[in-house]
């Protein structure tokens, strides 16, 4: 998931009533891959169109599906939340299945663009771990079905940083001179204002959502201070950044970091790119799937979405994309290094130092955009 939601989110998100803050998965251009998915007839006539972030299912699962509904899997692709609200806003029909993060569907909820769910109709819902159901943004679960989740952390190349003799398990990493003053221009940071926010919040103390005047403009300051050490706001390109050692450490999504390692092994690099959940606590995004209000091919939806949530579908997306797994039973067909990964599938006691972005209020929405503003002209 990488190019994601960042500057004009305020004006889109006051529009559509949202704020979108999600999980990202490797970008390709979506408009040809859809294209050329579009263009491929489906077998026997029968197909489901998906409309899902790019690179966020893998291919055996596609292939699996189609052949146990004897139909195709048509895929259309957006990079950020803005993209699907905006075609969805615009009129675009003819999805059938959407994959929002959790305060994207509050928002489509609240604008009727989404379906309630037969819950009767999948019998994979039970393999679903409770932590991940009756979540604040869909009360049981009534629109929405969990798909995946990232967490934002620290991603850093292991050999540099040891050499270097840097902490990774504090938000210090990217925030404080000290530390800086040895990555000046090997670091850089979201450039997504609530993402770098909660980062800020968090070092600080705070709740990822605490919209308090005085929070907000000390958090401002945390980053202010540090901006000068760091390399660029970085959306788009850090996990290249990361992959081909140009930075050193990165502040980004999990299954980011996990593709920047495996883009790393894959090249050969002399390093690895290792990732860390800081223990002042750190953002969780929760991916979901949910019906098209106008779901024109409403019984293979709920067959797709039935199959995505089986143990074996769930894992072969994290094998993927280092995503965690909302399954229960799926860890034994995830690889191991994956299980091992404590920022994939940390513990129970990390597990309750996450926290997951919702939408301010008016009042506080207009303050963020105004300080976001400050730091980024400055």
């Amino acid at each position: 998931m990488t190019f994601l939601r960042y500057f004009l989110v305020s004006f889109l998100c006051g529009f559509l009533l949202t704020a979108c803050d999600a999980p990202s998965t490797p970008t390709t251009d979506s408009a040809e891959k859809s294209a050329t998915d579009e263009m491929t007839p489906p077998p026997s006539g029968r197909f489901v169109r998906f409309y899902n972030w790019n690179n966020y299912i893998a291919d055996t699962t596609v292939e699996r599906f189609e052949k146990s509904c004897n139909c195709r899997l048509v895929q259309d692709y957006f990079s950020d939340h803005e993209e699907m609200l905006a075609k969805l806003a615009a009129g675009a029909t003819g999805y059938d299945v959407m994959v929002p993060t959790g305060n994207v569907v509050e928002t489509l909820v609240a604008q009727k663009m989404v379906q309630p769910i037969d819950k009767s109709r999948l019998k994979n819902l039970n393999q679903v771990k409770s932590d991940f159901l009756n979540m604040w943004y869909d009360p049981n679960n009534q629109y929405s079905v969990p798909y995946g989740y990232s967490v934002t952390l620290i991603g850093y190349n292991a050999e540099k940083i040891k050499e270097l003799g840097l902490p990774v398990d504090s938000w210090a990493l990217i925030f404080e001179p000290e530390l800086l003053e040895k990555l000046q221009g090997k670091i850089t940071v979201m450039d997504s204002q609530r993402e770098l926010f909660a980062a800020a919040l968090l070092y600080l103390g705070y709740s990822v959502n605490d919209g308090d005047e005085a929070h907000l403009k000390q958090a401002r300051d945390l980053i202010l201070r540090a901006k000068p050490y760091w390399a660029a706001f970085n959306a788009s390109s850090y996990i290249k950044e990361l992959t081909i050692g140009n930075i050193w450490v990165a502040h980004g999504y999990s299954n980011d970091m996990f593709q920047a390692d495996q883009d790393a092994k894959a090249a050969g690099r002399p390093f690895t790119i290792a990732s860390s959940l800081p223990k002042e606590g750190a953002v969780l995004a929760v991916d979901n799937m949910v019906i098209h209000k106008n779901a024109p091919h409403l019984d293979l939806a709920y067959q797709l979405i039935d199959f995505l949530i089986d143990k074996q579908s769930t894992a072969e997306l994290s094998n993927l994309t280092g995503s965690g797994s909302i399954n229960a039973l799926s860890l034994e067909y995830i690889d191991q290094n994956i299980k091992d990964n404590k920022a994939v599938f940390p513990d129970a006691e990390t597990f309750k130092r996450l926290q997951m972005l919702k939408d301010y209020p008016r009042k506080e929405r207009r303050l963020a955009n105004r300080l976001w503003t400050e730091i980024k002209v400055k």
